[in-house]
């Protein structure tokens, strides 16, 4: 849902609510939108890997050990992890500065609408 609701309609919405063109930073837009793809291609990935990945949504440290669950299948959902992480921290960069710095002239940061000012506090968060 983060993805679809942060990354889809923010990019959508925060340049035509700050009146700019494009993003700050278009070309790492577009690296953080296609990481989310590999990312859930690793993760999908991993559940045909030996006998996928059993450690449930939590991959609590017992269970995704090599110890607990021995193969290479709890790899491939930690890397899935760290991609989308990276997704994630490089569409929010982009969108804090996005907000922060492409204003026009005559819009300061105390007349952009409440939707430019939670995506930034979420990037600032994330």
């Amino acid at each position: 849902v983060m993805p679809m609701m942060i990354g889809g309609f923010g990019n959508w919405l925060v340049p035509l609510m700050l009146v700019i063109p494009d993003m700050a930073f278009p070309r790492m837009n577009n690296a953080s939108f296609w990481f989310l793809p590999v990312s859930m291609m690793l993760l999908l990935g991993s559940t045909y890997v030996d006998n996928g990945a059993g450690s449930g949504w939590t991959i609590y440290p017992p269970l995704s050990s090599g110890l607990g669950h021995p193969g290479c299948a709890m790899d491939y959902v930690i890397l899935s992890l760290h991609v989308g992480g990276a997704s994630s921290i490089m569409a929010s960069i982009n969108f804090l500065i996005t907000s922060l710095t492409m204003r026009t002239g005559v819009m300061n940061m105390l007349r952009t609408s409440m939707f430019v000012w939670c995506i930034a506090v979420t990037s600032f968060l994330l």
